[in-house]
């Protein structure tokens, strides 16, 4: 009998929910056949076996978290000396291949991993509230304990089943939501965020302007001018890294939550370039086929919420990067110039920067110049 443990899933990533199982117990799988789809913060990830064999048990359900070195599943093979394995991912995202592992893995590891993934609150809870708990119809794993050394006591299992006849079943955030979840509560306990807002007058643009590829081509010729906000912070080191090429973040709303894949090198690239650049990465994320390498590395972020709605904001800066841009809805309003009044067109802007890093002034000459280019005529010489 052989186990497979979830493998290294690449880019810091430590752990997985099973989404779907594609080889039920008792069944025979090849090597190479796909196993199980898992989901990361970043993308769904498809598993293939590294062993041929009869599958004897899984060691987790659908919907399940598993992390990194825990049990998948139990094989019987008819190799007995093959060694135990686990997969790596390839630049696709999909695991291939196998490496050994000599390390073997006890059968307390096992019952340790199964027990987590039922919640690990077997010593946390006595026999008679986890009784009172199915009665209530109460998921102990959604539970904080206020009873000694976190102790889950029968007054918290009765206040979250009157919580559940009063408001419905508490829902556990996973995959991209629950990442999200973390990187903003990492945000909000690193960085110290100020936000600056203005607007540029974009009367100018006709009505088939394409508003992101202009703020993409902004925000390069702002990082040109002022490279201090396209940079990395280490906050705990006190260093900090000016980079000398630009990798935009872009914010990707959909249906499973906030994606941000990263469109690479956008000061080196050309309009058509960035237009089609764009769509594959919106292609990519609305599929769930992006790789995970493709979410990581940006230097700075843009939020365009203004496609959907909304004027000003305070988009948050996710460390290392060091300043986020957000762009509103265009509006029309009353505008003067040369001392005449005429209806003009606006575009609200919301520029958040780390301010441990950014000086209020690198702030402000970098709105400046992103200003200067969404107010620039592509036809006038500058």
């Amino acid at each position: 009998m052989r186990y497979f443990r979830l493998p290294d899933l690449g880019e810091g990533l430590q752990e997985a929910e099973i989404v779907e199982w594609h080889v039920a117990v008792g069944e025979t799988v090849a090597v190479d056949q796909l196993l199980v789809s898992v989901e990361t913060a970043k993308a769904i990830v498809d598993v293939p076996s590294p062993l041929a064999g009869r599958l004897l048990h899984c060691f987790a359900q659908v919907g399940d978290t598993v992390h990194i070195g825990e049990p998948l599943v139990e094989f019987a093979t008819t190799d007995d000396d093959q060694p135990e394995t686990a997969g790596r991912v390839a630049d696709n995202g999909t695991v291939v291949g196998d490496m050994p592992l000599a390390e073997q893995v006890s059968d307390d590891h096992f019952a340790l991993a199964q027990q987590h993934s039922e919640g690990g609150l077997k010593t946390r809870v006595t026999p008679s509230v986890r009784a009172l708990a199915r009665r209530l119809n109460v998921n102990l794993d959604q539970l904080s304990g206020t009873g000694e050394q976190g102790r889950i006591t029968a007054a918290d299992v009765e206040k979250a089943g009157r919580l559940n006849q009063q408001l419905g079943q508490a829902q556990r955030l996973t995959g991209v939501r629950k990442q999200m979840a973390l990187n903003m509560a990492r945000a909000q306990s690193q960085v110290v965020p100020v936000t600056l807002f203005d607007e540029a007058d974009v009367s100018q643009w006709d009505d088939h302007e394409d508003t992101t590829v202009r703020l993409v081509v902004a925000i390069a010729e702002a990082c040109r001018r002022v490279p201090e906000l396209n940079v990395w912070y280490d906050g705990e080191q006190q260093t900090r890294r000016l980079i000398d090429y630009v990798d935009l973040g872009i914010a990707v709303d959909t249906e499973h939550g906030l994606f941000v894949p990263v469109l690479r090198d956008i000061a080196s690239r050309e309009t058509t370039d960035l237009r089609s650049g764009l769509d594959r990465l919106k292609a990519d994320v609305t599929a769930r086929t992006i790789p995970p390498a493709e979410l990581q590395g940006a230097t700075f972020t843009l939020s365009n919420y203004g496609a959907l709605a909304g004027r000003y904001g305070t988009p948050v800066v996710l460390p290392p990067q060091a300043g986020i841009l957000g762009a509103g809805r265009v509006v029309e309003k009353a505008m003067v110039s040369m001392g005449e009044l005429f209806a003009g067109k606006a575009l609200p802007l919301s520029l958040t920067f780390d301010h441990r890093v950014v000086t209020g002034g690198e702030a402000a000459r970098f709105m400046a110049a992103v200003i200067d280019s969404l107010q620039w005529e592509p036809d006038v010489e500058r």
